[in-house]
């Protein structure tokens, strides 16, 4: 089962950086990552910079297309009249059949702002002790979702010192 995790870190480079460490990983053994994105926000600009990663062995398993729907629902769409709102509830509305709720794009929204990145993640078989071993140098990491269980998202954000939601 593929798992979709978002972290998000305290600068606006690091999301970038820690592709380097995901592919180290990966070229380990410690995770297969079926897709990956970069959403980078400087400071000072108006809308993040967002790019799918193509450093992995085949074409993303869920394509630009996925991504640039999720990052156009999250960042990009403004409320412009019914009509447009209407089109955006059905877009988002398909977004539930794959396990994207609202929720989880108002959750990213607040959290990912200026001077901030997000690495989203499509991964499988994590060793998860070793994978947030590798993250722990990335200062202000933060796991903001993931559709992991309740125990093995307990056991991550508990590997990142941070306190499970109540």
């Amino acid at each position: 089962m593929a798992t979709l995790t978002v972290w998000k870190f305290s600068d606006a480079d690091a999301a970038e950086r820690a592709t380097q460490t995901l592919a180290s990983l990966q070229s380990q053994g410690l995770i297969s990552v079926q897709d990956e994105a970069v959403v980078t926000w400087p400071e000072g600009r108006k809308k993040p910079k967002t790019i799918q990663e193509h450093n992995m062995v085949g074409t993303g398993a869920l394509g630009g297309g996925f991504w640039g729907l999720l990052f156009g629902l999250i960042f990009f769409v403004p409320l412009i009249g019914a009509a447009v709102g209407a089109a955006i509830g059905a877009l988002s509305g398909s977004m539930i059949d794959v396990g994207i709720s609202d929720d989880f794009i108002s959750q990213v929204r607040q959290e990912v702002t200026p001077g901030t990145s997000a690495l989203f993640v499509l991964s499988s078989n994590a060793v998860e002790d070793r994978v947030a071993d590798a993250f722990k140098d990335f200062a202000g990491a933060k796991l903001i979702y993931t559709n992991l269980s309740k125990d093995e998202e307990a056991n991550l954000r508990e590997a990142f010192f941070e306190s499970t939601p109540a």
